[in-house]
């Protein structure tokens, strides 16, 4: 079967030659954010009208991120990075003895550790584990009872690319007391987020949707904006001005969302990056990349089935991300070995993760298989 790209690779930057199968990793450069930085330059440059216009394609931004989740632009922050989205849930809530967290003992560091600090008030932190790799939605949901205060996990998975299925855990939440938190990172981009079905869900932007680091989109609800306590202020998300001119006030308003969760000003140069980088996405139709990725991941895991290659990602198509995983003794070596030839993939903790996103094609993929052969 012939896979074609969504887009060239020509459209980035030094992929000449070069099989980038590592988007999990780290995404490639979009040449088309040369001009974005030329732009952002010069408004820079522009004094309180040329920041003004940066501001206003920070709201463009947030307009493309709630068409991309679904939901209401307003409602959609950006916070530094997602492990900061996480930690702001964990200082907020007004935590109890006996409280506990659920989560996965196959997560990434911060969202599974999050929570660390509050085991010192007595509240546990249940890590449900995996079964041979795979996450099972009803274990999670199992492991949830009355204290349980925060179902916390990555969407899809970054050591196995499993995608869960957000939809069943907010179902299995309904009428409970629990908030759904998610980390979209390995989603966001490449398979549809329903960023609506979480409490809080945030995504780093530096990889599937193909800008860098240093702003996290994060979408709240009106639930746990009510439940959860603001715990960094400054003069972007305090009404400070005009209510108040050169002189502080004893009080002072805090402003609703979006601003709410941003105190300070946003990596405004990113969030022009990402905005570019949407527009990519957008154009092309999230239903069509995620269609092309898990295409591209049944491709790839057949091939590295027939060469040997134990495969721990999940073979139900739902449960595919642009993320597949095999197992590799010395993931690292065969990521350094891979990369003398040209072909980049992810290698670390025993696995090595390959990522087809929309300008790879099977291609890639038979590419990537010579080099193992001769690896």
């Amino acid at each position: 079967m012939k896979i074609e790209a969504l887009v060239s690779p020509e459209m980035f930057v030094a992929l000449d030659g070069v099989t980038h199968l590592c988007t999990g990793g780290e995404s490639p450069w979009l040449k088309a954010h040369g001009e974005v930085y030329a732009e952002f330059a010069r408004l820079k440059s522009g004094g309180d009208e040329g920041r003004r216009a940066i501001y206003a394609r920070g709201e463009a931004c947030r307009e493309k991120m709630g068409r991309l989740w679904g939901v209401p632009a307003k409602r959609v922050s950006f916070a530094p990075s997602a492990a900061e989205g996480m930690s702001w849930l964990a200082r907020g809530l007004a935590w109890e003895e006996g409280d506990n967290v659920v989560t996965t003992n196959l997560e990434f560091p911060s969202v599974a550790y999050a929570w660390r600090n509050l085991r010192a008030m007595g509240v546990e932190v249940r890590m449900v584990p995996h079964a041979d790799w795979e996450v099972d939605e009803e274990d999670l949901l199992a492991a949830v009872d009355g204290r349980t205060r925060v179902l916390a996990v990555s969407q899809v998975s970054f050591y196995t690319g499993q995608n869960l299925d957000i939809t069943r855990l907010s179902e299995g939440l309904k009428g409970k007391d629990t908030l759904l938190a998610v980390d979209a990172t390995h989603a966001s981009g490449v398979v549809e987020v329903g960023a609506g079905l979480a409490d809080l869900c945030v995504s780093s932007a530096y990889k599937w949707m193909l800008a860098t680091h240093g702003v996290a989109p994060l979408y709240l609800s009106e639930r746990a904006e009510e439940l959860v306590e603001d715990s960094a202020f400054g003069w972007h998300n305090l009404a400070v001005w005009p209510a108040q001119g050169a002189e502080r006030h004893p009080e002072v308003a805090l402003k609703a969302m979006p601003e709410k969760l941003e105190p300070g000003n946003p990596a405004m140069v990113v969030v022009m990056f990402l905005d570019r980088a949407l527009e990519v996405l957008l154009d092309i139709g999230l239903e069509r990349i995620e269609e092309h990725a898990r295409n591209l991941s049944e491709y790839i895991d057949a091939g590295l089935q027939r060469a040997g290659h134990t495969v721990i990602s999940p073979s139900r198509r739902a449960a595919r991300s642009g993320n597949t995983c095999f197992l590799a003794e010395d993931a690292k070596g065969l990521q350094q070995a891979l990369a003398k030839q040209r072909v980049q993939v992810w290698g670390e903790f025993g696995r090595v993760r390959v990522s087809g996103h929309l300008y790879n094609g099977s291609g890639d993929v038979e590419r990537l298989l010579d080099a193992l052969a001769q690896v």
